[in-house]
C-alpha cells in the first residue's frame, strides 16, 4: 500500500495550478488543478482550492484564511458554467466555504460563511460570519448581509469600508513573515531556539514560568524594506 503524502500543489487531469512567485501558500494547504493565484495573495493553513471540474481564479492581494474551502461546479441545473472567481484585495475569513460563485474586488467574507452556486458578492460588500448565502443571490456593493439564509442587514460604514482594505494589506504583510518562517532550514530553526533562550529572563516581581519575558533579538526582526507595510514591523517590535 502506498504511503499517503501531502502535495501542496497538485495537477489533475491536464490542469496544473499557476501560483505567482510572490504569493504565499501554506505548506498544509492544497491547491489542485485549474487554479490561478495572483501576486501577494495568501492561501493559509489547511485551505483547499480544488479546481477539478472547473477553474478557480484568485486575484492579487487576496487572503483566504485557514481551513477555508474553495470549489467549483461544472454547471448548474440550467447549464450555466460555474467557476469560482475571487477578485483583488479580498478577505475570506477562517473556515469559509466558497462554491461556484464570484467575489468581486475588495469584498469581505466572514468566518464560517457559506456562499453557494451562482452567488455574486459585489465590491465593498460584506458577508457576515456564519452567514449562508443561497444560490444565485447577488449582494450589492456597500451592503452587509447576515443570517441563515443571508439577508440584507444594513449599509457599510466608512470605517468598515476602510477596514476591508486594511485587512487585505495586513494579511499580505503577514504572509511575508510566514513565508520567511516556512523557508527556514532545520539549522536556522535550532539557532533561533538557542537565541530565544539566551534572551529570555524572569520578571523580578513574578518568579514563575508565566513571568518569563521573551525578547526578540534585533537579528530576528525583519528590516522595514522587507515588509511593504512598515506599521506591521512596528507592531511586531511593540509586541516583542
Amino acid at each position: 500500500m502506498p504511503v499517503p503524502r501531502h502535495r501542496t500543489l497538485m495537477n489533475i487531469f491536464d490542469k496544473a495550478p499557476n501560483v505567482d512567485k510572490d504569493a504565499f501558500v501554506a505548506p498544509s494547504a492544497s491547491i489542485i488543478g485549474d487554479v490561478q493565484v495572483g501576486r501577494a495573495s495568501s492561501i493559509w493553513y489547511g485551505c483547499v482550492l480544488r479546481g477539478d471540474v472547473n477553474n478557480i481564479s484568485v486575484g492579487s492581494g487576496t487572503n483566504i484564511q485557514d481551513n477555508s474551502l474553495v470549489h467549483v461546479a461544472k454547471s448548474n441545473l440550467s447549464g450555466k458554467v460555474l467557476p469560482t472567481i475571487i477578485g483583488d484585495n479580498v478577505t475570506i475569513g477562517h473556515s469559509a466555504i466558497i462554491h461556484g460563485c464570484t467575489v468581486e474586488d475588495e469584498a469581505f467574507v466572514g468566518m464560517g460563511a457559506t456562499l453557494l452556486d451562482g452567488v455574486v458578492v459585489e465590491k465593498h460588500a460584506i458577508v457576515a460570519a456564519g452567514a449562508l448565502v443561497k444560490q444565485n443571490t447577488r449582494i450589492p456593493s456597500g451592503e452587509v448581509w447576515a443570517g441563515n439564509p443571508a439577508k440584507f442587514l444594513r449599509k457599510l460604514t466608512e470605517e468598515e469600508t476602510a477596514f476591508i482594505s486594511e485587512s487585505a494589506i495586513t494579511y499580505s504583510n503577514l504572509a511575508i513573515v510566514h513565508a520567511s518562517e516556512n523557508a527556514k532550514s532545520f539549522d536556522e530553526i535550532e539557532f533561533e531556539k538557542e537565541m530565544r533562550k539566551k534572551f529570555a529572563h524572569k520578571d523580578e516581581d513574578y518568579d514563575s514560568m508565566l513571568g518569563i519575558v521573551r525578547e526578540v533579538p534585533p537579528e530576528l526582526i525583519l528590516p522595514d524594506n522587507v515588509l511593504p507595510n512598515k506599521s506591521l514591523n512596528k507592531s511586531l517590535k511593540a509586541s516583542a
